[in-house]
């Protein structure tokens, strides 16, 4: 009985604290901000079929419109293994590569805004053993920048073998290794002119913003991004009490990952990394992704400036073939998560785990998408579908 009574009133708590966390944006009906609600109901059916060809366990869907939430719905499961459990609407999920723009770029943003970095400041600057692309006749190029790493072109290949700095450094690995480790790697090309998306870069920007504030990516972020705008469920390294939320990834040596980051480079850092480790919900995430439409602000609270989140949202004009914008996804050959419906002004990101968010600013959307696609053995299938969740509510847009 009072195991009954404890479990009730956890209950009880976790779902007065969803309802709180919903209130950030208030409920609609898609009707009252231009949607249809039958077209819009369609996601709930390719959700399920997908679900049903066993192409991920579950999923949360949120679609929110003009500052309101129109569609907040779980579907399936969020484990298979050890045992079935359901998939909760509030529960957490590894955001693994949506950690990039939400907690790095924005991060280095912040910085950029206090004049304590600029985006055209050396790579060397913060890490100098950063070596240069040397071509086939041995002739160097430039020197990267940090704007090179925000937007993949710095000439960093996409990983590196975690194997071979696990047994190199050891297990944890320091962050200042690890960056070391990546500074001396040979570079795929010079500076701004091809685009490799990288990992690498991101890890080498979370150094760079821990070398000039002092704190490590997670502190920067939680104080200065997470903690202004009340995303109380938005970490890394998930501590005990919050394990039962979160979602379950992949399974090693016989057990699954639980509020432990799926990605190895990650991992070997502890869990904090600027490429990936960062745990969220569906509705934290919306708060920040209306926080960027809003350019930059939220009930109140400013964590960027306009201007910031212009330039981050747009194609970087140096090196427009990439189709990246400052930490953020526009039309590179990653961002088919937006599908075909939504304009050029659209911009996203997508993670590993099976994470996508999109938001578009000229129909003030945000379409959050989350499922544990690679649950148990990371065979799921989930690029296809992102496209086509984001065709559907795009499709339900009758009115700007």
């Amino acid at each position: 009985m009072k195991k009954f009574f404890v479990f009730f009133s956890l209950a009880f708590i976790f779902l007065s604290v969803c309802k709180v966390k919903t209130e950030f944006l208030p409920h609609a009906r898609p009707e009252s901000v231009g949607m249809s609600t039958d077209r819009l109901s369609r996601v709930d059916r390719i959700i399920r079929e997908a679900i049903d060809r066993k192409d991920f366990p579950g999923a949360v869907i949120l679609v929110a419109r003009k500052g309101k939430i129109v569609w907040r719905k779980a579907f399936g499961h969020s484990q298979w293994i050890p045992e079935m459990a359901p998939m909760g609407i509030s529960m957490m999920f590894d955001m693994a590569s949506i950690t990039k723009p939400i907690a790095t770029a924005t991060s280095v943003m912040i910085l950029v805004e206090r004049g304590k970095i600029r985006l055209w400041d050396k790579v060397t600057d913060f890490v100098p053993p950063f070596s240069v692309y040397v071509d086939e006749e041995g002739k160097k190029g430039e020197e990267a920048r940090l704007w090179h790493l925000l937007t993949h072109t710095s000439g960093l290949p996409s990983y590196t073998d975690e194997k071979e700095v696990e047994e190199k450094y050891g297990n944890p690995v320091a962050l200042e290794s690890m960056v070391e480790h990546i500074a001396r790697l040979d570079k795929l090309s010079a500076p701004g002119e091809e685009f490799h998306y990288s990992c690498l870069g991101f890890i080498t920007l979370s150094y760079v913003v821990k070398k000039v504030s002092g704190k490590n990516i997670a502190e920067f972020a939680r104080e200065n991004i997470f903690k202004p705008l009340k995303m109380d469920h938005t970490m890394y390294v998930p501590p005990e009490g919050f394990l039962a939320r979160c979602v379950l990834t992949q399974v090693y040596d016989g057990e699954p990952l639980v509020g432990v980051v799926h990605d190895p480079l990650a991992r070997l850092l502890g869990g904090v990394s600027g490429n990936a480790g960062l745990f969220s919900t569906a509705d934290d995430l919306v708060v920040f992704a209306q926080m960027m439409l809003n350019k930059g602000e939220f009930k109140g609270v400013r964590i960027l400036s306009p201007l910031a989140v212009e330039r981050m949202t747009e194609i970087y004009r140096i090196t427009d073939f990439a189709g990246r914008g400052l930490g953020w996804d526009l039309e590179s050959d990653y961002s088919t998560n937006q599908g075909d419906l939504f304009g050029p002004n659209a911009f996203g990101h997508t993670g590993y785990t099976g994470t996508s968010l999109i938001i578009d600013p000229d129909t003030e959307t945000i379409v959050i998408f989350l499922t544990n696609s690679v649950h148990p053995e990371d065979k799921g299938d989930i690029v296809s579908m992102r496209s086509r969740v984001a065709n559907v509510v795009a499709a339900s847009i009758l009115e700007k």
